[in-house]
């Protein structure tokens, strides 16, 4: 597999690492979840089909996570949704495909409200519109309260690995940014595969966004026994499939 590599310079000097495969159809671009990066297993699985298939494909690093420059802690919704915007508008032309996991089914949807002329479809995995204010905020006890209040900022507990940052900034800045309960004003064919199981992103906070999208062509894939990062090699194959309907040329 050829992919072309390189790094996005940011107007405050910042840079996003990048990964293309050249191709035909619309650019399938892929938006990773938070703390995630671009070489996790399902983008790598795109980047193999894309090959396979001669389809464009671009995947990055957001400010602050993986090869891309930048301080984790420093990071907002309204900085991630602007390092998307930046990749879609410099390393990308034509009609778009964008692939959101987690955290970037959210900036997905953001991006693609001052994109919609280019966006052909969306393919969304656990989608976590909100997240900030709606999944994490809750379950802050007295003693993160505390902590933010103290000191701006909080560690999560993670089931994934060690404690990790969450900062007041990111929770206040999350909450301007809001979409649900909708509408939302995306008009593009989605197709959503969430897990049942999912012990991170409710199967119903999926369908909620589900029924806030203004596009009558969305299709809600429940996987019953799947849990947040839906990587299993069946999930894989859900997921290309629904990419092999949604590019059409």
């Amino acid at each position: 597999m050829s992919e072309e590599t390189g790094f996005l310079a940011r107007p405050d000097g910042e840079r996003l690492a990048w990964r293309r495969v050249a191709g035909s159809g619309p650019t399938v671009v892929w938006l990773g979840g938070f703390r995630s990066d671009m070489a996790g297993t399902k983008a790598e699985a795109i980047a193999r089909w894309a090959a396979e298939r001669g389809r464009a494909y671009v995947r990055f690093d957001y400010f602050g996570h993986g090869e891309s420059s930048g301080d984790f802690t420093q990071g907002t919704i309204t900085r991630w949704r602007e390092d998307s915007l930046a990749v879609l508008d410099e390393l990308t032309e034509g009609p778009l495909v964008l692939v959101g996991s987690s955290m970037g089914g959210w900036i997905s949807c953001l991006a693609a409200a001052v994109r919609a002329e280019r966006i052909q479809a969306m393919v969304l995995i656990a989608p976590a519109p909100d997240f900030t204010e709606k999944l994490m905020a809750p379950e802050i006890d007295a003693a993160g309260r505390e902590a933010l209040a103290r000191d701006g900022v909080w560690l999560r507990s993670s089931d994934y690995g060690d404690p990790y940052p969450i900062t007041a900034n990111l929770l206040e800045d999350g909450a301007r940014w809001s979409i649900l309960p909708g509408p939302v004003p995306i008009e593009a064919p989605v197709r959503i595969l969430q897990g049942g199981a999912d012990p991170d992103v409710p199967w119903r906070h999926a369908l909620e966004l589900a029924q806030a999208l203004n596009s009558d062509d969305v299709v809600f894939n429940l996987i019953k026994d799947g849990d947040h990062r839906l990587s299993r090699p069946a999930d894989i194959a859900r997921l290309l499939v629904a990419l092999d309907e949604v590019c059409l040329d």
